[in-house]
């Protein structure tokens, strides 16, 4: 196993584990369960990816049906989270947040318990440093679901699992309907993580950021109120921004319309990240690569892009300290 110089795709804190199954695991996770997949890589490819646009974040979502059933079982989740960090390690990348929402591997024989267990092992088996956030789901009828990630989240804050996270669909689930898991989160002293100014627009960010989140999962459509702008940066917090996810997910036409320059010019931190790799069919060096091309980023402006990741990742302090020393 070798690692590639990637600078500056160092660092990745928003990744799916479900959305980034490569095709090749996925048949190997498929072999485990018999669970029968398409014999044509194209179609397979069809189910897992984004290659043929998309409509919206709803239609986006869809793509997560068929790895979420791959994940019903411990070997599977071992094997998944294990070879996507071999992946990423070969990539280059030195630190990692990889998150999954263990309300949706649940079957009878495994309980989100197990399922972070399972994956934290993986972590611990494999070279790339590495963070563990726990999603919540938006939805209707999880709040108990949501509330046992709590729970298992604090049996393993700092043991492996480093935050937790909000996540689906928030244009159909508001952002404010989940106070009572936000209040859960902040009285376990564990750190929050929203997805919001996606599908909906910067008031769930707003209602992110007054809930506690720490940093904002996306977050783009926040320029549309200045006041939202304002308290991000006065309150530090980071957006975690996917550009080829949300292009995908129909906010922009084209790379050049992301705003990641707007964003930087207004103060506000942002670091880059893949969001869903196979999903979105992209790495986080394809991610850079979209934004030095569209914006002709200088080297200091890439620098602070990755200066915001490693400060705002939950990384040992000892990594933050030499990735700066690096990156100085």
């Amino acid at each position: 196993m070798k690692q590639t110089n990637s600078y500056p795709a160092w660092i990745d804190l928003h990744l799916h584990l479900d959305g980034s199954i490569s095709l090749k695991t996925a048949r190997k996770l498929a072999g485990m369960q018999s669970i029968s997949l398409p014999d044509s890589h194209q179609v397979l490819q069809q189910r897992m990816s984004v290659i043929d646009g998309c409509k919206d974040l709803n239609d986006y979502l869809n793509r997560f049906q068929l790895p979420i059933s791959l994940l019903h079982i411990r070997e599977a989740l071992y094997l998944c989270t294990y070879e996507l960090l071999d992946e990423l390690y070969e990539q280059g990348l030195r630190y990692a947040e990889i998150r999954f929402a263990p309300q949706l591997t649940y079957a009878q024989e495994l309980r989100q318990y197990d399922a972070v267990q399972v994956v934290l092992r993986a972590i611990e088996d494999t070279p790339l440093p590495c963070g563990l956030i726990l999603s919540m789901m938006r939805g209707s009828d999880n709040h108990i679901y949501n509330m046992k990630t709590i729970e298992v989240a604090k049996q393993f804050y700092g043991k492996g699992v480093v935050a937790v996270d909000l996540a689906g669909a928030e244009a159909l689930y508001p952002t404010h309907t989940f106070r009572e898991e936000f209040a859960a989160v902040r009285a376990a002293g564990i750190p929050l993580i929203v997805h919001a100014g996606e599908a909906a627009g910067p008031q769930s960010v707003r209602e992110a950021v007054e809930a506690g989140a720490v940093r904002i999962g996306h977050g783009v459509r926040s320029l549309e109120d200045p006041e939202v702008i304002k308290m991000l940066v006065e309150k530090k917090i980071t957006l975690e921004l996917c550009p080829t996810s949300n292009l995908h997910t129909g906010i922009f036409k084209a790379y050049k319309d992301y705003p990641l320059r707007q964003l930087m010019e207004k103060g506000v931190r942002v670091c880059l990240n893949t969001d869903n790799m196979t999903v979105s069919n992209t790495t986080l060096l394809k991610e850079w690569q979209h934004m030095m091309r569209a914006f002709h980023l200088t080297e200091e402006e890439k620098k602070q892009i990755v200066r915001n990741s490693i400060d705002a990742s939950f990384a040992p302090q000892e990594l933050k300290k030499t990735l700066l020393a690096e990156l100085n």
